[in-house]
């Protein structure tokens, strides 16, 4: 059976609740030699981006996708296990994600497929606040700091998170990748963010991680129609603090940029 035709089927049986039919044909395959990889990157991944997508649109209702999120996250937790575990390469990486349950699933798939590729993970979920995060990154020096989808009204943390990292000086050589979700659907969104990278699905993001080990330093380029805005009291007095209890000196400290810019708008479903 193609892959197109599986996931038709699989997706078949996470809208009408089936949840052991769907469990079944992710075992039978696996079982044949489809891979836990491919299970999770090829019909896992895409189910959850599908079911967001439909009920953002109002397709399906929110019974609907509550049953068929669970399903297909539970079958996620069970193939975890049957992953290759590839030997700790030494690379570190830490992964956060927006407010959701999808957002939670994608975080949770990328956090087992990097995981199986040798890196040290630490999942953080969502809700941390932007200082916790610096703290944590401070100790542990990762190699990337990932970000899965985002709700709109979380993007100006986000934007002010990675303002903090990057004049704080902490972990100069991280990499900050986002992917999917949002990032998908407004354009240019990663780019105003101040991300290092950015992906599309998990597949893409993985080979990313590979084909690009190193940072390369993105120039503080002031965007047209816009002036520089003077740094806030409150926002220095948060660097200057955070630095301390670092330990940290501001060598890599550039000029500042607005923690809270304007954002291109996302779809209206996201309002």
């Amino acid at each position: 059976m193609k892959t197109v035709e599986l996931f038709k089927e699989y997706m078949e049986h996470l809208f009408a609740g089936r949840r052991s039919q769907a469990r079944r044909l992710i075992f039978d395959i696996h079982d044949r030699g489809f891979g836990a990889e491919r299970i999770l990157s090829l019909l896992i991944w895409p189910a959850m981006e599908q079911i967001d997508k439909l009920y953002r649109e109002n397709h399906i209702s929110t019974i609907i996708e509550h049953m068929a999120v669970r399903i297909n996250r539970s079958i996620a937790d069970q193939i975890q296990p049957v992953l290759p575990d590839a030997p700790k390469d030494g690379r570190r990486i830490v992964i956060l994600c927006g407010d959701s349950q999808s957002a939670e699933l994608g975080a949770q798939i990328a956090s087992d497929l990097f995981e199986s590729q040798g890196w040290t993970v630490w999942f953080l979920g969502s809700g941390v606040a932007s200082d916790e995060i610096l703290q944590f990154v401070g100790n542990i020096t990762p190699d990337m700091l990932f970000v899965f989808d985002s709700r709109p009204p979380e993007l100006p943390a986000i934007r002010k998170m990675i303002t903090l990292i990057r004049e704080v000086g902490i972990c100069h050589q991280m990499q900050i990748m986002v992917c999917g979700g949002v990032y998908n659907r407004a354009e240019g969104l990663s780019d105003e963010i101040k991300a290092d990278m950015f992906a599309g699905n998990i597949r893409e993001a993985i080979c990313m991680a590979e084909e690009n080990p190193d940072r390369i330093e993105r120039p503080d380029v002031l965007e047209p129609g816009r002036r520089r805005k003077r740094k806030k009291k409150h926002h220095a007095s948060l660097v200057d603090q955070l630095r301390q209890e670092l330990g940290i000196t501001p060598a890599f400290a550039g000029e500042v940029v607005d923690p809270e810019p304007d954002l291109p708008e996302a779809d209206a479903a996201d309002e």
